[in-house]
């Protein structure tokens, strides 16, 4: 049956789904009608959940297994290492392979120096020390508890599986010896600061291969904040654009959509690569993944990828771009500049004059016009920077350390660590550094390097009475060195190698950049190459002038020579 307009009704079920598609639209305008009339009030935003932050986490997985759906991981658990025994209930051998690595032990001995190294003992220009610190630089181990020398090593269940694996939600505060809280914490205790408890089963049933963001936790905060030591990794990593960082940009913005573990990759929790272990000249083809033929070659240089002759495109200029391989690191033209992403990185930390206090005797920091802090009661005068410059050196990948059982010269600037390598040196590379100013304490009597003990809330840490004297004291009973009760301060200097941040090739370094006079010269006088347009030599400068005076003459002779003959040619002309 039609009706008077010609076209047939529609079936009851149709008319009763849009009478109920209006009903409910009526509904939901008189809903928010009177939700207008009555708002709720206002709720302080709030640091997103574990739930929330892994429900916004980006989906897509290829991996085998659904661990939300792993009844071991379920939960409750009432710690991080409840945690760790269910993951190693599957995983079996994870956690001896973890604790074999320089990430659990922070030891490393280097086989070319002997030296015995590592975050536990290492000094640097930063926080100068680990050793009785324990409890706030240890958030930063890949394990749960260390609060001082008596941290078990051989228990399995104190290895944090979450600090590489989780997908979001998690964190381990300073000062907690890299303890997860589970329910609400005033952190540091008095401070009337609290800090919100971990999800520790949410986060276990999202668990995934590493990403750029759980390295970064570390590596980019070392040296106490974003950014500060390494000055080429920073948070901006995280969501780097293309022009930041070719590997780490998304393949939607145009990069190669890498992680850090797609360089540093690892074999049994081994990872490749190291700033203590460095590998500076590669002169290979790049590596086939897991063929034995590349065994004991670094996964993490430019060479595994690229090979030793990287530049592929058809040019004149090829063949002249591969030969810089013999003398450059790749680094050195591909990373124009460091700290690019908008995270200043530190330049210069003078602790000597620390311990400022107000009238009042409260501590006070300072800050500059782009509101980064240039002095910190607790840590003295800062200087920061952003878009700078690398230095460069010779360098063979062997570092050179001064450990704290040394004798120093405190008249002469003290180097933290030395860069071995020379224009000889077969297995030298010119390569782009950091260089950090530094000004830290030093026993007067002893002449040797002192760690302060600054960061745990007690009666004798600096940051809590800013008495250089007691944190002293006891930084040196803790390392095992003297300390004669007299103490100044001695500048130093130490290098970080700039390998992250590599620019478009559009953005290398340009020629001229290097290849210009002394004073313009990004390499300015380092010596062991010549460079045209920076070096001469007179008597290659004097065949060079000859050369010219020649070709003029030459010229000159020439046009001489062919006005005479058509000026006689054209008398003969006019005489026929």
């Amino acid at each position: 049956m039609k009706s008077p307009t010609g076209k047939h009704p529609p079936p009851p079920r149709q008319r009763r789904a849009t009478w109920r598609l209006l009903a409910a639209l009526l509904s939901w305008s008189l809903a928010g009608s009177a939700a207008l009339a009555n708002p709720a009030p206002a709720v302080p935003a709030a640091e997103p959940s574990a739930a929330a932050v892994l429900a916004a986490a980006p989906k897509k997985s290829k991996s085998t297994a659904d661990h939300s759906k792993f009844k071991e991981l379920q939960g409750p658990f009432a710690s991080g290492s409840e945690v760790t025994k269910a993951c190693l209930s599957c995983h079996t051998e994870a956690g001896k392979q973890v604790m074999g690595t320089r990430h659990w032990t922070w030891e490393y001995t280097n086989p070319d120096t002997g030296q015995k190294l590592g975050k536990k003992t290492m000094l640097n220009s930063f926080c100068i020390g680990d050793r009785s610190n324990e409890a706030f630089c240890q958030a930063c181990h890949v394990g749960y508890g260390w609060k001082d020398d008596k941290f078990d090593f051989h228990n399995e269940s104190k290895v944090d599986c979450l600090v590489c694996h989780n997908s979001g939600g998690y964190k381990k505060p300073a000062g907690m010896a890299g303890e997860v809280p589970t329910e609400r914490t005033e952190l540091p205790p008095g401070s009337g600061k609290f800090i919100d408890p971990v999800d520790l089963a949410m986060v276990a049933k999202h668990v995934g291969k590493t990403r750029t963001a759980n390295c970064g936790t570390c590596h980019y905060n070392g040296g106490g904040g974003d950014g500060v030591k390494h000055g080429d990794l920073d948070s901006s990593l995280n969501k780097a654009s293309k022009e930041l960082d070719v590997h780490l940009a998304s393949k939607a913005s145009g990069g190669a959509g890498f992680t850090c573990a797609t360089c540093h990759q690892s074999d049994g929790h081994q990872i490749a690569g190291s700033r203590i272990s460095m590998t500076a000249s590669d002169p290979h083809g790049p590596m086939l993944r897991g063929d034995t033929v590349h065994a004991g070659r670094n996964a993490a240089t430019c060479q595994s990828c690229h090979g030793d002759k990287p530049h592929k495109q058809p040019s004149l200029s090829v063949e002249l771009l591969n030969n810089h391989t013999s003398k450059l690191a790749c680094q050195s033209c591909h990373i124009p500049e460091f700290a690019r992403g908008g995270v200043a990185t530190k330049m210069a930390w003078d602790w000597s004059t620390a311990g400022q206090l107000t009238p009042e005797g409260k501590p006070i920091q300072k800050k500059d016009e782009h509101g980064h802090v240039i002095y910190d009661s607790k840590k003295g005068n800062f200087k920061l920077a952003e878009n700078v410059v690398p230095e460069y050196l010779w360098f063979n990948g062997q570092v050179n350390y001064t450990t704290q059982d040394m004798k120093i010269d405190p008249t002469q600037v003290l180097k933290i660590n030395s860069f071995m390598g020379s224009p000889d040196d077969p297995k030298a590379r010119i390569w782009p550094v950091k260089r950090f100013e530094g000004k830290q304490p030093y026993d007067k009597v002893h002449l040797q390097l002192l760690v302060p003990h600054t960061a745990t809330p007690d009666d004798t840490a600096f940051w809590f009475n800013f008495d250089w004297n007691k944190a002293l004291q006891t930084g040196a009973t803790a390392t095992g060195q003297p300390y004669s009760g007299q103490h100044d301060f001695v500048k130093t200097e130490m290098l970080w190698p700039i390998t992250h941040m590599v620019a478009p090739s559009k953005n290398a370094v340009a020629c001229a950049s290097c290849h210009t006079g002394p004073t313009k010269s990004r390499l300015g006088d380092l010596p062991g190459v010549y460079l045209p347009g920076r070096d001469s030599q007179p008597w290659i400068d004097r065949l060079g002038w000859l050369a010219v005076v020649g070709a003029v003459a030459g010229v000159l002779l020439h046009t001489a020579a062919r006005l005479l003959t058509r000026r006689r040619k054209n008398q003969e002309n006019r005489h026929v």
